[in-house]
């Protein structure tokens, strides 16, 4: 196994990797709406926090050589399931491969945020094979 870690996206917070390669696989941890440039939560209502999300993960995403069209599935927390609808608005601009999902509201989220997602991605090539 090989961990993924990039400055691009906020850092684990805990003991845990940003992401990692098993085989042809990539299993990224979940992430939540933190804005890399100021440490902080960004957005006030879910649409703004899914936003800042997808852009956490794209990044991951990135530092791992692949992108939101080999994601095969994602896992989504929302900690309210009246948001369900407006998530996923957020979410079909990235997922457009419709990859398998589930989504579940939580009890609460890390720092209280309104959503988190993790992912799991096909590696065509193997990053580590170049």
């Amino acid at each position: 196994m090989e961990k993924i870690v990039t400055d691009k996206a906020p850092a684990a917070i805990g003991p845990y990797s940003q992401a990692v390669v098993a085989g042809d696989f990539l299993f990224a941890s979940g992430q939540i709406p933190i804005n890399l440039a100021t440490g902080e939560i960004e957005g006030a209502d879910i649409k703004e926090q899914a936003e800042r999300v997808m852009q956490n993960i794209g990044e991951v995403l990135k530092a791992a050589g692949t992108d939101y069209t080999q994601v095969v599935k994602t896992t989504c927390f929302l900690a309210d399931m009246d948001d369900f609808v407006p998530f996923n608005t957020v979410y079909a601009k990235y997922f457009t491969e419709k990859p398998a999902r589930s989504c579940v509201a939580v009890k609460e989220l890390p720092k209280n945020v309104l959503c988190e997602v993790e992912v799991i991605a096909y590696l065509r090539e193997s990053l580590f094979d170049v």
